[in-house]
């Protein structure tokens, strides 16, 4: 059995998706080697609170504003740059305040595992 090849992708180039959050950029979802998605994200004032039956997503903030924050089961956390956030299945979340991040997605991303 070959190995697959690498692949590099320039995030910034994929089509932007609407998404409960903003605008979604996913990559790898059609890569059967690995067995999630990434999505460089850019989050919107008005994020809907949502949760995922069967995924699990780490929030890595890539940019945001200094008064910015992770909201998980109805608490509000500050974020900053560079903070990491591991939101397991069912936890419902949203990001408060424009912000730009990064998420990884286990399983690979599916719409309809989205729930409000």
């Amino acid at each position: 059995m070959a190995n697959s090849p690498p692949q590099i992708i320039n995030l910034c180039e994929i089509p932007a998706v609407d998404c409960p959050c903003g605008k979604a950029r996913r990559a790898f979802i059609d890569q059967s080697t690995f067995p999630g998605t990434i999505h460089l994200t850019d989050i919107h004032q008005d994020a809907q609170a949502h949760f995922h039956e069967e995924h699990t997503e780490i929030y890595v903030i890539l940019s945001c504003k200094s008064d910015a924050k992770i909201e998980l089961d109805g608490i509000n956390y500050p974020v900053s740059p560079m903070t990491a956030i591991l939101i397991p299945p069912k936890v419902r979340h949203r990001a408060i305040g424009e912000m730009q991040v990064l998420i990884i997605c286990n399983p690979k991303f599916d719409p309809a595992d989205e729930k409000f």
